[in-house]
């Protein structure tokens, strides 16, 4: 079994180097790169303003965030959920880069380039000179959008897993072992409910049977 957690941010702007901060974190854990359905999810106050080119952008205004806790107050919670899983997110450089910026303002280390997996190169990889925007990659593979009006980080985390799943083949291989699961356990079942029936041979195939081991050195069916 192999575990993953794929994970999104919003943010104060584009930069955590010139002050901003994360406004909001959400994750979904993946197993075998298949959601399960555990998730992480939380709006934080970033102690400053939202600019309001970046509300346009998601949607999260000072008055979503007041009151809400600090990165401070997550960030054992956050890590707890992450643990040492490899971390899947689009553009995960951006991503990468606020969360370990706020973890250096708590003197905590950063989370480490080698559990990257970026969509968005697998994206490229995959369909090279092509859009590779999440909205590009969803109209792509027929992902429903209708309810994406904002880039809200929990939504996106669902409609990205969606779209990993069809760029690593997760789906293929979930329905696979589902059908082999199936299949073993249906297998099993009429197994177990076989009733054993007599088999009846005629003289013609015995004597076919006895003409050909006749010719064989030593066969086991003589063997007591």
């Amino acid at each position: 079994m192999s575990r993953s957690v794929l994970f999104d941010t919003e943010t104060t702007g584009f930069e955590p180097l010139t002050g901003d901060r994360v406004i909001e974190i959400a994750a979904i854990e993946l197993v075998n790169d298949l959601p399960t359905g555990a998730q992480y999810h939380v709006l934080l106050d970033p102690e400053r303003d939202i600019p309001a080119d970046s509300t346009r952008v998601h949607g999260i205004t000072n008055a979503d965030v007041a009151g809400k806790p600090l990165f401070a107050d997550i960030a054992d919670e956050m890590l707890a959920f992450f643990d040492d899983a490899p971390l899947v997110a689009h553009n995960a450089p951006f991503d990468f880069a606020f969360i370990d910026h706020e973890l250096s303002r708590l003197n905590r280390a950063p989370l480490g380039r080698a559990r990257m997996i970026d969509t968005l190169v697998l994206a490229k990889t995959r369909f090279p000179g092509m859009p590779n925007s999440l909205d590009a990659l969803c109209r792509r593979f027929d992902i429903d959008l209708s309810a994406r009006t904002t880039h809200n980080a929990l939504l996106d985390c669902k409609l990205l897993a969606e779209v990993y799943v069809e760029l690593t083949g997760g789906r293929q291989r979930g329905l696979v072992l589902e059908t082999e699961q199936g299949l073993s356990f249906a297998h099993y079942e009429r197994a177990a409910n076989r009733i054993p029936r007599p088999m009846v041979v005629d003289e013609a195939t015995l004597a076919t049977h006895e003409a050909f081991i006749s010719r064989l050195k030593d066969p086991v069916w003589r063997q007591e």
